[in-house]
């Protein structure tokens, strides 16, 4: 498949680090009108970001960089290592530590947002939780259906470690019943070939956001 111009330029700046327009022109072979017309694009998504570099006399020249938005895109590396951390405490630690050791990140995690999440009605609890959930990469539906209460992830930051150690999961399980201080249900699993991974929140609530 043709690589597409936005994608190759993302791809030069992930791998050249920062460029000029002129660089980019050269190394993706267009017009330097096309360069900028596709910056401007990125730059609007916040995947580009860029400074001025002096040069002698005369204007600054724009240095283009990929912004942490951009390179989140790319965690292939990032996958790797803890791919290989995980496989190796596999080696010298038994399954049920590994489980306690995820259990311990969630308490953990939950633990940053307790004081924001502890003084509120169980409603709004929920509704708080779904915005701290955005900030640790989550996308996340709240549903009621009769008197149930559906939390749903859209996408995990987890999947793709989970693919090889399940036991991840046990973090946004954690974390989701320990800062909400309610028992959480697991109901659906996307590494169960479900589309999204569901909780049923086993209590009673009045009040669910559906933002």
């Amino acid at each position: 498949m043709k690589e597409k111009t936005r994608d190759r330029i993302l791809r030069i700046l992930r791998e050249s680090g920062k460029c000029t327009v002129v660089d980019l022109a050269e190394q993706a072979k267009i017009s330097p009108v096309s360069v900028r017309h596709h910056l401007n694009s990125l730059q609007a998504e916040r995947l580009v970001g860029y400074e001025e570099e002096r040069h002698g006399v005369g204007r600054p020249r724009m240095i283009y960089f990929l912004t942490e938005r951009a390179l989140e895109q790319y965690p292939t590396r990032y996958l790797r290592l803890t791919n290989r951390l995980l496989d190796q405490l596999k080696t010298v630690l038994p399954n049920s530590r590994i489980e306690e050791i995820m259990v311990q990140v969630a308490e953990s995690m939950a633990e940053e947002y307790a004081g924001d999440l502890e003084s509120l009605p169980p409603e709004r609890r929920l509704s708080r939780l779904q915005e701290f959930l955005r900030e640790e990469g989550f996308v996340v539906q709240i549903d009621r259906d009769g008197d149930n209460i559906y939390i749903h992830e859209l996408t995990c930051p987890f999947l793709q470690v989970g693919q090889e150690h399940p036991e991840v999961c046990l973090i946004d399980e954690g974390f989701l019943s320990k800062a909400l201080g309610m028992p959480i249900e697991r109901v659906r699993c996307q590494l169960e070939g479900d589309a999204r991974c569901t909780f049923l929140v086993h209590a009673p609530i009045t009040e669910v956001s559906h933002e």
